[in-house]
């Protein structure tokens, strides 16, 4: 600091003065002492708002201090400084504060641009969350995954922070919107199921009651002939509660499985008499064996249904026979079914519905990429040629699979 005298003189009459370029300025009196205890007092006076200045300078270089505050400081120091009373370089000190005043502005505009950039990117952030809810709510079917995924929303909205309360309350209300509408929908489906599944209990039970009817007739082959019928409208009935098709399921087989273990004994007695079924049978074994499962096993299939027709109207062997028998033809039986399973596994991939969907998926992604990049929003189109990339990566699994 320079020395007191520079900047400062006190009369004889013990005013005190500070001198500055528009000349001196009456600052106080001093009476405790001689002039320089004076002046020497009015100078640390100075030192002190030096000092406070210095910290603030330091404190903005650092970008430890927060430059609004840092403003109000500097403005309230600058224009208490022409009635401040001390005596030291008012002038130089003055144009330290100028220069503050425009670093701090600088530094406060800054902050403000940066905290809206922040509240604009929370913004987005909340909003891509609540169209992703308004997307499942109207398009998942996954039922689990997808409330899963709203859960996970949630999470992920708490923890964005910044975003301005009139937004917030309206971008909130579009999220408990499409949650409530999916907790509806998800309700309506599993309704319309719980429906579904009583109905074909009601169907099955109808299969059932039937099948325990007509499994003490004599009437041979008119029985097994609608029983196999039942059988084959039990496989076209939709699935029954789990427990509860399995209940019906054992009811219907022991039907089946009573009558034809009667008819098998009554048989056994005629043996000797149907001589001739053996020789029958025999023969459409030669020909279920001939099939050429691997050339049509769509044909071979259907070849295989008439002889099994065929060798039901013919009717029981031998105990002794039948086993063999039918184990023969079990082997071709299970030949063919290897066949149409490799036949269908074997669909081709434009037949698919899972492939279809997961191409229509691939098809939103690049629309929404597009409208990213029409936008020129470089985040938007970062996370679509992220999700595009996703989906067309499982698509191309799914295809090679297929």
């Amino acid at each position: 600091m320079s020395e007191p005298t520079t900047f400062g003189r006190i009369d004889a009459d013990g005013n005190v003065f500070v001198k500055t370029a528009a000349g001196e300025r009456a600052i106080g009196s001093w009476q405790a002492g001689t002039p320089e205890e004076g002046l020497a007092h009015f100078a640390r006076r100075f030192a002190d708002l030096v000092t406070e200045v210095d910290l603030i300078e330091a404190r903005l270089g650092s970008g430890a201090a927060d430059a609004g505050q840092s403003l109000s400081t500097i403005k309230r120091l600058r224009s208490g400084l022409d009635e401040a009373h001390v005596v030291g370089d008012i002038d130089g000190l003055a144009a330290r504060l100028d220069k503050l005043t425009s670093i701090a502005e600088e530094k406060a505009g800054a902050a403000r641009a940066a905290r809206d950039a922040a509240r604009a990117e929370a913004l987005a952030r909340k909003t891509t969350l609540v169209e992703e809810a308004e997307q499942i709510a109207a398009e998942a079917t996954g039922w689990k995954t997808a409330g899963d995924r709203l859960k996970e929303i949630l999470d992920e909205w708490k923890s964005i922070h910044g975003v301005e309360k009139k937004a917030e309350s309206e971008l909130w209300k579009r999220y408990a919107a499409a949650r409530d509408a999916f907790t509806r929908r998800r309700g309506a489906h599993f309704a319309t199921l719980d429906a579904s599944r009583k109905q074909a209990q009601g169907r099955k039970e109808e299969l059932v009651v039937e099948a325990e009817q007509i499994a003490e007739s004599t009437e041979w082959n008119a029985t097994a002939a609608r029983l196999k019928e039942l059988m084959t409208e039990w496989k076209a009935a939709p699935r029954a509660a789990k427990e509860t098709e399995q209940k019906l399921w054992e009811r219907f087989r022991a039907a089946q499985d009573s009558f034809f273990k009667r008819r098998s004994e009554v048989f056994s007695a005629r043996d000797a008499e149907f001589k001739g079924n053996l020789d029958a049978k025999q023969a459409l074994l030669v020909e279920a064996e001939a099939l050429d499962v691997d050339a049509d096993p769509k044909a071979a299939q259907a070849k295989l249904r008439d002889i099994q027709a065929a060798w039901h109207e013919i009717g029981r062997v031998s105990r002794e026979a039948q086993t063999g028998l039918d184990r023969r033809l079990r082997v071709v039986e299970d030949k063919v079914k290897t066949a149409m399973d490799a036949a269908w596994r074997r669909t081709p991939p434009e037949a698919s519905p899972l492939l279809a969907q997961m191409r229509e998926q691939v098809a939103r992604a690049e629309q929404q990429l597009a409208s990213a990049q029409a936008a020129g929003d470089q985040r938007r189109i970062k996370e679509a040629e992220k999700a595009l990339e996703s989906k067309r990566k499982f698509l191309a699994m799914a295809e090679h699979t297929g």
